[in-house]
């Protein structure tokens, strides 16, 4: 078989071929997936067996029968789904996010929750190909970051590969956050 690392829209980010590497190398985020090829050709997944679901006998169930059961999965998706925030709610959380980072400058030593993890900010700003709003790129003073500055081909900052990490400004605390002396005791 062969395993790889694929994004939330289904394209190969990477093969993962080196069987040494834990899956941090490779830079994955939330909704990736870890995508598995059958290479072997007596296998019943060779055939599309397993994968074509019209093969397979399924139940059916009327829109009426399963509205009419007391507990099923659409009403519990409709209870925990949250209601749409409305345009006036995202632009004071945009103003929250600006006023947060108008705070936090590129230098600064910082800590980020969760994990009280201290470095420095490397970058702060918009970066619409991580999502809306503000992000705060962080180098870690140890190997507790997911890449080197370079997230989705974008080069938002440089920093030793696995100790950079882009999160959310609510996320950073600014202050005097030196490095910690890894020899040094902690009181139990």
């Amino acid at each position: 078989m062969r395993l790889q690392l694929r994004d939330d829209t289904g394209a190969k980010v990477a093969d993962l071929d080196d069987d040494a590497a834990p899956l941090a190398a490779y830079g994955p985020y939330n909704g990736y997936r870890i995508h598995v090829l059958d290479l072997d050709p007596s296998s019943l997944t060779s055939g599309g067996w397993l994968e074509d679901t019209s093969l397979v006998d399924k139940y059916k169930m009327s829109d009426e029968a399963y509205d009419k059961l007391h507990t099923n999965f659409r009403k519990f998706k409709e209870k925990m789904t949250p209601k749409s925030s409305t345009s006036e709610d995202k632009e004071q959380l945009e103003k929250h996010m600006e006023e947060l980072c108008s705070k936090i400058k590129v230098g600064d030593r910082c800590e980020v929750e969760p994990g009280a993890k201290r470095g420095t900010i490397k970058f702060v700003g918009r970066a619409e190909a991580l999502g809306r709003g503000f992000w705060v790129g962080v180098q870690y003073d140890e190997p507790l970051g997911k890449h080197d500055g370079m997230v989705k081909g974008i080069r938002f900052f440089e920093c030793p590969q696995g100790h950079g990490a882009i999160v959310r400004p609510e996320k950073v605390k600014v202050g005097n956050y030196p490095e910690r002396d890894p020899f040094e005791e902690e009181e139990i």
